[in-house]
Order: C-alpha cells, then sequence, then structure tokens
C-alpha cells in the first residue's frame, strides 16, 4: 500500500475513533471494549463455523482460558490505575496544584479527542502532500527525459 493509502486508512480510522468518543461522548475505554466484543464474537463465530465445517485449526478460539491468577492480576491493576487517576482528579479539583488544576480546566473547555483529531487530519494531509510532491516530481523527471531524447 502506497502512502496515499496509508493517509488515507489513518484518517479514516482516526474520523471513526473521533465520531465514536466526541459525537457520541463516549469514552475511550468504550471504544477498546466495543472493538473487544466484536473481535471475540467475530472469533467465536469462527470457531462455530469451523466446527461445523469439520475444520481444524491450531488454535480453537472457544476453548480460550485464563487463569484465576491472571484474572485477579488483571483487574488488581484496572482497579491501581482507577485509584491513581480519582486521587489526580481528586488533587485538581481541589485547587492545591495550580498546574495541574489548568490543565484540567483548559481540558474541560477544549476536548483532548478534538486536538488529537485536528494533529491527525494535518498529518495526513503531510503525508498526502509529500506523497504527491514524489509523484509530480517523478512524472516531471520522465517528461524531462523524454523531450531531451
Amino acid at each position: 500500500m502506497g502512502e496515499m493509502g496509508k493517509a488515507i486508512g489513518l484518517l479514516i480510522s482516526g474520523t471513526l475513533v473521533y465520531h465514536h468518543c466526541a459525537n457520541r461522548n463516549a469514552t475511550l475505554l468504550s471504544l477498546f471494549s466495543d472493538v473487544l466484543i466484536v473481535l471475540l464474537s467475530s472469533l467465536a463465530i469462527l470457531g462455530l463455523l469451523f466446527r461445523q465445517l469439520n475444520v481444524s485449526v491450531p488454535v480453537d478460539p472457544l476453548e480460550w482460558q485464563i487463569s484465576q491468577d491472571t484474572a485477579s492480576n488483571i483487574f488488581a491493576r484496572l482497579a491501581n490505575t482507577v485509584g491513581a487517576a480519582e486521587s489526580v482528579l481528586r488533587v485538581a479539583a481541589t485547587g492545591h496544584d495550580k498546574r495541574l488544576f489548568l490543565k484540567a480546566t483548559l481540558g474541560r473547555i477544549i476536548s483532548g479527542m478534538t486536538i488529537a483529531y485536528a494533529g491527525l487530519c494535518l498529518f495526513c494531509l503531510y503525508m498526502a502532500c509529500q506523497n504527491s510532491q514524489s509523484t509530480g516530481n517523478s512524472v516531471l523527471n520522465r517528461t524531462n527525459r523524454e523531450t531531451s531524447e
């Protein structure tokens, strides 16, 4: 895939993420959970289809299991992350840390997703311009070679 295709794919993906998070007022965690649910459902359906068609696959997604220790570890880390975020927000809300309070206030005024999406659009525009310049230069070089012969 060329640079133009990468730029278009990145712009489409970014637009979908922006729509999910900014327009629907959903969180990034909600987006990740939606994607995870779709992927796991697709794997389960493929596993059932392969079983019905008697196709052997090296890993059967319907038989995946995680241990109790792994599940406990995942949720303990999640709880620690949520607790840390809560304490940072509490400090910002009380106003004890002025810089953190300013960041939180600006974050309420200007959405981080909007800034990220604008940056993504500018990056894709830059990639497209670079691609069009290199394409234009190669066409110009071919035209110059043809006229000199």
